[in-house]
């Protein structure tokens, strides 16, 4: 097994709900940038098995966390919901992705969207100073299926975030109902945010399941938004969350 993984030791376990956890984990630090992930590991059965998981603590914390949703037949997320504090993990030494602010163009808003635990990169970034310096504004839209899904909610109201919140398969009181794609479509998106959604004001990141990165990303373009890439700026900048 290569020596180059960081050991860690499992500080917290907190269980959201019966398929939601997050880990805290004391471990070297390594270096990355809010919205970046790594890969993190078990030895299961003589195997080093790892999976990617983002970071939700902003960069200077030197507590990292991890935010994961068990799939019941996955070989590692159940086995890492069930860890114990003074537990052992590894943590992979190279971070990685480019949901990140310095890869961003200027923009007056910063819209964060995502679903499920797609929210992770945006809560590392919603902790670290760089959004507050660079944006008039930033909004944190979060899409779930149960109310109960929306975790992270006093970290995210003990920002100066714009909080919009989407439940898709119960009514919810203070959420919207549906799809984000369909509310960037029919403007509730910037009715519950309070603010226009335009290629001329906005940079949208994009982080979730596969469909709703493919099917919010034509509604943004039909607003006139393009991705956004290096050797061309644009309005949109996706990761698959999956």
């Amino acid at each position: 097994m290569s020596e180059k993984w960081l050991t860690g030791r499992v500080v917290e376990n907190r269980h959201w709900s019966e398929t939601l956890f997050s880990l805290r984990v004391e471990a070297a630090r390594p270096r990355f940038e809010a919205g970046q992930f790594v890969r993190i590991a078990l030895d299961i059965n003589g195997e080093r098995v790892a999976r990617a998981f983002s970071f939700v603590n902003p960069p200077d914390d030197p507590v990292l966390e991890f935010y994961g949703v068990i799939v019941p037949q996955g070989p590692l997320s159940p086995r890492l919901a069930k860890l114990q504090p003074g537990d052992t993990l590894y943590v992979a030494p190279n971070p990685a992705g480019f949901l990140v602010l310095g890869e961003l163009p200027d923009a007056e808003t910063l819209w964060l969207v995502a679903t499920g635990t797609g929210v992770a990169p945006f809560l590392s970034i919603l902790r670290s100073e760089a959004p507050w310096r660079r944006f008039k504004n930033v909004v944190l839209v979060h899409a779930v299926r149960y109310a109960s899904e929306l975790t992270y909610k006093e970290v995210i109201r003990g920002t100066a975030a714009r909080y919009v919140t989407f439940v898709s398969r119960e009514p919810a009181a203070g959420s919207l109902a549906g799809r984000i794609p369909a509310a960037v479509a029919d403007g509730r998106l910037e009715q519950a945010a309070g603010l226009p959604l335009t290629p001329q004001s906005s940079h949208v990141m994009l982080c979730g399941n596969p469909q709703m990165l493919r099917d919010a990303s034509a509604a943004l373009a039909a607003r006139g938004m393009r991705k956004h890439r290096r050797r061309a700026s644009g309005h949109i900048t996706v990761e698959s969350f999956w």
